[in-house]
């Protein structure tokens, strides 16, 4: 235990590892839906677009209210807001199921059902990320960033690994018994965070300036501060004009694997095996990380995580067979956590905690706010010319951007080296 407890700091608080515990089986079950609601809507419409708008749906709230969110976030109890969020988020999932199950379904309602989705994880991600250092403390803080992203990452495994018994089993209707099970799983965080203690908790300051001051505030330590502010450049990159693609990984099943021949099932489990390979590329990386957080080696991971994507993005238009594809996307899985648990940590090491709430909602809306506008784009490129094309030019595109940071502004990796130096 002891030995387990080096490893992985943030496990040796009782009170992380219960909330870990529960947020694992409750990612499972979200996870779960992701896949399953763009093979939904794929079947329903049978365009690219939609998918787009989906993701649009679900992130454009990120935009209006991620910043003001962050203000919002460091004058309330967190824990109690996370609970609030989540069972809003569990009684969307349940409509979302009831409509499916009872055939009554459509684009529209899955659009709303995103949106109201999006509008809670909008608060709901701040308020988590900002509880973390009330559960384990500023020195434990790195790890438990890193477990975290494990347990999301796991979840992104073994998600689109259940759902292909649920779908043979259930060959009707079969995504909306997934939705069910991920409603139900939501009952794991909930229970979980009643039970959990913020012993590391700071007072609550009661707000006695208006919001703008306070936004203002954030927005001056970027300033000062490039080695984050260059992160959040580069996290708005990302979100218009790289991960956007995942949403399209229906169009590579279908399309670009597609055989004559094909059936509904084939291109479901062809499907569920990309979002599998994404996950498992991952797992792995969020699990290294776990493992060896080290600050002296943040910088160059930083970069094998960019590299990693977006090398993945230019590969797209040579994908022919399933094991490759299988290949590029967990490669992709790997950089796409690489980088974000980096950045994450990057920037949590080194903003103070009056500033943390502020300062991440800008890195959210930088990276999910914006994302909307990227999935619309990356959807519309998609249906217009192909998937391959839009690989290829918003990879390029990507590249030059964030290469080109990484080239003249290093100090947007070396950032690390200000933050805590032992994990």
């Amino acid at each position: 235990m002891n030995s387990i407890s080096q490893r992985f700091p943030a496990l040796a608080s009782r009170d992380f590892a219960i909330f870990w515990v529960g947020h694992l089986f409750s990612l499972i079950g979200t996870s779960m839906q992701n896949t399953a609601l763009p093979l939904l809507a794929y079947r329903l419409s049978g365009r690219p677009f939609d998918l787009g708008l989906i993701g649009f749906a679900v992130t454009l709230p990120t935009f209006f209210l991620a910043i003001p969110g962050g203000v919002l976030v460091e004058h309330v109890d967190k824990r109690k807001a996370i609970i609030f969020l989540q069972t809003i988020m569990m009684l969307d999932t349940f409509i979302l199921a009831l409509l499916t199950l009872s055939e009554t379904i459509q684009i529209w309602h899955i659009v709303v059902t995103s949106l109201i989705l999006g509008i809670a994880s909008a608060f709901e991600i701040t308020a988590r990320q900002a509880m973390l250092i009330e559960l384990v403390g500023r020195k434990a803080l790195p790890n438990a960033i890193a477990m975290q992203s494990t347990a999301f990452n796991l979840s992104r495994v073994l998600g689109p690994a259940l759902i292909v018994p649920i779908f043979l089993l259930f060959s009707k209707n079969s995504e909306g018994w997934v939705f069910l099970l991920n409603g139900i799983s939501f009952f794991t965080i909930i229970i979980g965070l009643l039970f959990v203690r913020t012993i590391y908790k700071t007072p609550i300051e009661p707000r006695t300036r208006s919001m703008t001051v306070e936004l203002r505030e954030g927005t001056q330590y970027l300033i000062n501060n490039p080695s984050v502010g260059l992160l959040i450049i580069i996290a708005a990159t990302l979100g218009i004009f790289a991960f956007p693609i995942i949403q399209q990984l229906p169009v590579i099943s279908k399309d670009l694997l597609g055989q004559l021949g094909d059936t509904k099932v084939i291109v479901d489990m062809r499907n569920s095996f990309l979002y599998t390979a994404q996950g498992v590329g991952a797992l792995v990386a969020a699990f290294s990380i776990a493992m060896n957080n080290s600050s002296r080696r943040r910088g160059l991971r930083l970069i094998l995580g960019e590299a990693a994507f977006i090398l993945g993005m230019i590969s797209i238009p040579l994908l022919h067979s399933l094991w490759g594809a299988v290949t590029i996307i967990a490669f992709m899985g790997w950089g796409s956590v690489t980088q974000l648990a980096t950045m994450n940590t990057l920037i949590q090491t080194q903003v103070p905690d009056n500033l943390r709430g502020r300062v991440f909602s800008i890195y959210l809306w930088a990276l999910q706010g914006i994302t909307p506008f990227g999935s619309l784009l990356i959807g519309w490129m998609t249906q217009k010319f192909s998937l391959s094309t839009t690989a290829l030019l918003c990879g390029l595109l990507s590249l030059v951007v964030i290469g080109g940071i990484q080239l003249f502004h290093p100090i947007a990796r070396q950032g690390a080296n200000s933050g805590l130096t032992q994990d």
